[in-house]
């Protein structure tokens, strides 16, 4: 025997979800993103959906978005992964000149300036080989 309008209790969960998602804190939420996962959070963000579930015995709220993160790879002549990284959004603009490493951006920091001189090296023979060939 129904006792509530299943209707009625759905639309009251909309308007809930709704008004919690209409305040949520962007600049924690920005926060916890870039600790856990390293990643700047651009504007593009899209609401996908929502709702009421438990999690660990506790009622709670799941939201999911879609988010659009800058991201920037470097790898070498040979398709190897050297860097990649997500700069923070007022670093993007110089993202365009790739001539000094941003020493601001998110960086896996595996390389060290020492392998970035070995391959820089190891780049210049490259390009001499293909210069003597044209020669010929």
């Amino acid at each position: 025997m129904k006792v509530a309008n299943q209707e009625t209790i759905q639309e009251g969960e909309r308007e809930f979800i709704d008004a919690v998602n209409a305040e949520l804190d962007w600049d924690s939420i920005e926060k916890l993103l870039y600790e856990k996962f390293r990643l700047a959070l651009r504007d593009e963000v899209e609401y996908r959906s929502g709702g009421l579930l438990v999690y660990d015995e506790k009622i709670a709220c799941k939201l999911s978005f879609d988010v659009k993160v800058p991201l920037s790879i470097i790898f070498d002549i040979k398709g190897e992964c050297l860097d990649i990284s997500s700069p923070l959004p007022d670093e993007e603009e110089r993202e365009d000149s790739p001539d000094e490493p941003d020493s601001k951006s998110f960086s896996s920091g595996s390389e060290k300036p020492d392998a970035f001189a070995e391959q820089a090296s190891e780049l210049a023979g490259v390009i001499d080989e293909i210069n003597q060939g044209d020669e010929q």
